[in-house]
């Protein structure tokens, strides 16, 4: 019994720890950050990716081409995590998050080489972590978000570095509208979902200029009858969550039917139970009726001879955004409907078929709360682009209506902030010095990889940024605008 060897794992686990896994998993995540780092700034170039069903994208969106990477690593897997989390919590900078993280990691590998622990090096990162908050409050600016002007220069400077710079203007307003529309404000506490309440439909054709958004919702859907009518203006809106045709058993049942007269009765059942949902609906006068479910011939023609249009099988999602804009509440079963369920605060409902389909609008609403952007663009690829750009858009005027601060970009913060971390640093004694000194240097990567990107000398602009007194001013300097309505940095 003794010495006998004792297995805990499965024999085909493989076990790997200490110097040679620590430098694979930083190798790892300076591979994820090195096939990205092009894709940052006002010059970043495009990239066009195959994905496993032979699509093509098109993008320099670093969250956006991370989702197409299969990976088998776990550093690599958790870096893309990283910028995914990015992406759904802040909305922008993806690929900074996943360039920094590559930094950090990276500069670590030296003190792993000197013989200091990790937890020394953790030890310091997180002390950094700290100061660079407090820094970054000290040098933020209050933002007045009244103030459209700004709001839309905002704005801009997350559009600037993408596809849709060309469209600045249009994109910008069409960003900030959105988010004005579904900004709620309920008992002091301030809400903007802007993954609900502003649904972005993209039907290719037409220019990127004739995109716009719509006060109220829009569905791509085609009124049940062709005899019911196609424009409403001031609609009574009926939201429904039940069908509209005969209950089916929720298990499955066998009748004997012995006589003609049975039969009879059970269709005339069936007919009943139709007509009896119809006036319930018929009660109340609705001009439309959408259903999440589906409606009957027999419920249709009871409908069209009541004068009243109705949509079937629209998703939940879009049921709840028509309840916001109108102000409707929606019924699970027909005999509850009453006055205060009626939606009246649409002002036109109308049916247009724009390319080869139809599409259901109910715009001119009185009080929103849910949009609808239709992007408009000569192939899915790029509206696929142009709908990422846009989420970029939205989510910082998001940000900025909730947290109405200003930081400089373009690389500036990021100086800002090295300079004040080294500073600190030599109040610090023993070995946690070095990693937090190493933190300072590693945000200049961000502003290194600015002016590779834009092909100027990285060692001159570096050079003469860090021997600025005003660090928050001194990559603005350095900056000019050329016709395009790109930046670049000067030679």
């Amino acid at each position: 019994m003794f010495g006998q060897q004792v297995l805990v794992l499965n024999q085909n686990i493989k076990r790997e720890s200490g110097r040679k896994v620590q430098t694979g998993n930083i190798n790892a995540a300076k591979t994820i950050a090195d096939a990205i780092r092009t894709c940052l700034g006002p010059r970043a170039m495009m990239k066009m990716l195959l994905d496993p069903m032979g699509g093509i994208v098109m993008t320099n969106d670093g969250n956006a081409i991370l989702r197409e990477i299969q990976v088998q690593h776990p550093a690599a897997k958790s870096m893309i995590e990283i910028s995914r989390t990015q992406d759904e919590e802040v909305g922008d900078g993806t690929t900074s998050v996943i360039i920094l993280a590559g930094e950090f990691l990276s500069v670590a590998e030296e003190f792993l080489e000197q013989q200091i622990h990790p937890t020394v090096v953790t030890g310091a990162y997180h002390r950094a972590l700290d100061d660079m908050l407090e820094v970054l409050k000290e040098i933020s600016t209050p933002v007045d978000t009244s103030d459209r002007s700004m709001m839309l220069k905002i704005v801009h400077s997350a559009i600037n570095t993408k596809m849709l710079s060309r469209w600045t203007e249009l994109a910008c307003g069409i960003a900030l509208d959105a988010v004005r529309i579904v900004e709620l404000e309920d008992n002091g506490r301030k809400e903007i979902d802007i993954k609900k309440y502003a649904k972005v439909e993209k039907v290719p054709g037409g220019t990127i200029e004739d995109s716009r958004v719509l006060r109220g919702v829009m569905v791509n859907k085609d009124i049940t009858h062709p005899s019911m009518r196609r424009l409403i203006k001031d609609p009574r809106i009926v939201l429904l969550d039940c069908s509209l045709e005969y209950k089916k058993g929720e298990s499955q049942t066998d009748i004997e039917i012995s006589k003609e007269e049975d039969f009879a009765r059970i269709l005339h059942m069936e007919e009943e139970y139709i007509q009896q949902i119809c006036e319930d609906i018929i009660r109340i006068k609705p001009d439309l009726v959408f259903t999440e479910k589906g409606i009957s011939d027999l419920a249709q023609h009871y409908l069209m001879k009541a004068n009243i249009t109705a949509i079937r099988r629209i998703r939940k999602t879009d049921n709840n955004r028509i309840a916001r804009a109108c102000g409707a509440r929606i019924a699970s079963r027909t005999d509850e409907l009453r006055e205060d369920y009626v939606g009246t605060g649409a002002g036109l409902f109308e049916v247009k078929k724009i390319g080869d389909e139809y599409f259901t609008f109910i715009t001119e609403c009185k009080d929103p709360k849910a949009c609808t952007i239709l992007l408009r663009g000569p192939c899915k690829e790029i509206l696929a682009e142009v709908e990422r750009n846009l989420q970029d858009g939205m989510q910082v005027c998001r940000n900025v209506l909730l947290d109405p601060h200003l930081l400089p970009g373009g690389g500036a913060v990021e100086m800002a902030v090295s300079k004040r971390l080294m500073e600190r640093s030599r109040a610090l004694t023993g070995v946690e010095q070095w990693p937090y000194r190493a933190v300072a240097q590693a945000l200049e990567v961000i502003p290194r990889t600015l002016i590779q990107n834009c092909g100027a000398s990285t060692i001159r602009v570096l050079t003469s940024l860090r021997v600025q007194p005003l660090f928050m001013t001194s990559l603005l300097s350095h900056i000019t605008h050329v016709p395009i309505g790109a930046w670049s940095v000067s030679l």
